[in-house]
């Protein structure tokens, strides 16, 4: 079955960096595309960036271009988030998702979704 676990958010001050992570099981990243998506309360969840499965293509939302660093092992089958100098309005739960097959295209494609991790980027 498919399974999603994301893991390392945490307590960030501006500028800082933080790697989340996505360990995925129940097939590969050869299979599945993964995306990052975000929400902060009373917000709506909005995608962040993704990685396809043919070719490891990458796309990214606009405000967090030059600054995340969407990448995948596929030995370990995991999916990384890195994030490098995070703002405030980066605080959100992060969540990875895929939507089962190859293609990153967008939100309501995703099918499975992991509990999500919380990044809070504060002074």
């Amino acid at each position: 079955q498919v399974q999603l676990r994301e893991s390392g958010g945490g307590l960030v001050q501006p500028g800082g960096s933080l790697r989340l992570s996505c360990a995925a099981s129940g097939f590969t990243l050869d299979s599945y595309a993964i995306g990052w998506f975000r929400q902060a309360p009373g917000q709506e969840r909005e995608g962040v960036a993704c990685i396809t499965s043919s070719e490891g293509s990458t796309y990214y939302k606009d405000s967090v271009k030059g600054r995340f660093t969407i990448s995948r092992d596929k030995a370990k089958n995991t999916v990384y988030l890195q994030m490098n100098s995070v703002k405030p309005e980066d605080t959100a739960v992060y969540y990875c998702a895929t939507p089962g097959d190859h293609y990153c295209s967008g939100l309501g494609t995703m099918k499975y979704w992991g509990k999500g991790t919380l990044a809070i980027v504060s002074s």
